[in-house]
């Protein structure tokens, strides 16, 4: 027999709607006009449904509607900015969020957040005090630097700098350095926007001292290097020092600015991790200003910091734009702790989320797979074959782009190989309570376990019993 049919004269009206005592509890929780919001909503998809001539009465019940509205209402209040699993192999991944902060940064966070702090107040004058203050000291004990300051990112960083001291002016750069970053950041387009003329000196793969030289005139303002972190040019190649060219700087009375990108604090071949330059030798090799991010190998929070000669940081202090970019209380908050960690360079492959997880042991992680396999396999049932292998993982947010670190895992492949099966798999590991995030490649689902830490094991074991595929 069939389910009899409603009609769209038969939808309750919501007014009555929320005085029946089904609905009470969730105007209790949500609130009345959250409800109110979300049962007009649904009425209208039953009205919709009843005009399509497939609205069945049950549906208008008090009992079919209040789970229907609960539903509703906890997916409106899911927070957009979610934890994720982050498998993908890359540990400091831009769309992830990049570093993972420890504890000691998480806490005074927390403390910024919940009381006041003296943000611009100096409480040895009882006067109005600055910001960059509060780390600036501590950048010039681990840098070398005479003087720094701090904006929201590296991008700001190099805006500042250009739009300061190169406005209306001229900036040589090497061909070979022109790079592109993620989200089509690009050198040129900075320059043009901070009002700078890019002035290309030398070739794609080779550029020479000469080639500077050659180029500097009455509007020449800036002599700028790029780390290229994000790619690398091998073969018949050249470039410049930073130690040669701020010493044609100096002969030219012209400051040396570098976009150092990543800037490693510490020299990484200490844990056998590839070499990086790092901030405190390019200072030493005669750069007038250093920019580099806090939240890729420094493993802080979002920011981009400056240090070098105290002439140009108070240059750079007064501009206008410096306002603009500046960053907040929580930034600052996080980042004090995380620069006092590299007081104490033995323990930071302990302290440091990033250098912790960039030195995970191979071996751990194989364990680490053979644990989890048989959930992961259980979960996934006979449709998909899920074997530990050994595979791959990468530095990320353009640190180190060409090595990669021995790295093990879980790699997911369908049985059958029908259209679609890694896709709805990957889709369905998204829609988990925490989603799960691999890498899709050669076919399979690789799930790289670098950035699955002990402590967050159990809720990723304890989820895959939610999965449905």
């Amino acid at each position: 027999m069939e389910a009899p049919l409603a009609s769209a004269a038969d939808i309750p009206s919501v007014d009555r709607l929320l005085h029946r005592p089904a609905l009470a509890p969730l105007v209790a929780r949500h609130g009345r006009a959250q409800v109110t919001s979300v049962l007009r909503a649904h009425l209208d998809d039953l009205r919709r449904a009843a005009l399509a001539g497939t609205l069945g009465r049950s549906a208008l019940t008090e009992e079919a509607i209040a789970p229907a509205l609960e539903t509703k209402l906890s997916a409106s209040e899911r927070p957009r900015l979610r934890p994720v699993f982050n498998l993908t192999g890359t540990v400091l991944h831009t769309n992830l969020g990049r570093a993972v902060l420890p504890a000691e940064a998480v806490r005074a966070v927390v403390e910024a957040l919940t009381a006041p702090v003296n943000l611009e107040f100096d409480l040895d004058s009882g006067a109005r005090g600055d910001r960059d203050a509060l780390i600036e000291e501590l950048l010039c004990e681990l840098t070398g630097a005479e003087a720094a300051t701090v904006v929201n990112n590296n991008a700001a960083a190099v805006l500042l700098t250009l739009s300061t001291l190169a406005s209306r002016r001229e900036t040589l750069v090497s061909r070979g350095e022109l790079v592109e970053i993620g989200g089509s950041f690009r050198i040129p387009d900075i320059m043009r926007q901070a009002g700078a003329k890019l002035i290309e000196v030398g070739s794609t793969n080779r550029t020479h001292l000469s080639d500077y030289a050659a180029a500097i005139g009455a509007r020449t303002a800036l002599l700028m290097k790029v780390h290229t972190s994000n790619y690398a040019i091998s073969g018949f190649t050249k470039s410049v020092s930073v130690a040669e060219l701020s010493e044609l700087g100096r002969a030219h009375q012209l400051p040396v600015a570098v976009d150092l990108g990543s800037g490693s604090l510490v020299d990484l071949t200490r844990w056998q991790l590839p070499a990086e330059p790092t901030v405190r030798a390019t200072v030493a090799a005669g750069a007038d200003l250093v920019a580099f991010s806090a939240d890729k190998l420094l493993g802080g929070p979002q920011a981009g910091m400056l240090v070098g000669r105290a002439e140009l940081i108070r240059k750079l202090k007064k501009s206008p734009l410096k306002r603009a970019l500046r960053v907040g209380k929580l930034t600052l908050a996080a980042l004090e702790p995380v620069l006092g960690l590299y007081r104490a360079p033995e323990f930071l492959p302990q302290r440091l989320t990033t250098l912790r997880l960039l030195t995970r042991a191979p071996a751990g992680m194989k364990a680490q797979a053979v644990r989890l396999q048989p959930i992961v396999q259980r979960a996934l049932g006979a449709a998909y074959q899920v074997r530990d292998e050994p595979m791959s993982s990468q530095t990320g947010s353009g640190a180190l782009p060409v090595d990669q670190l021995p790295s093990h895992g879980l790699v997911v492949r369908a049985v059958k190989a029908r259209r679609g099966s890694l896709d709805r798999l990957e889709a369905a590991l998204r829609a988990l309570p925490r989603p799960v995030i691999g890498r899709a490649a050669d076919k399979a689902l690789w799930l790289d376990l670098r950035c699955l830490e002990a402590s967050d094991e159990e809720a990723f074991e304890a989820q895959w019993s939610e999965l449905r595929l």
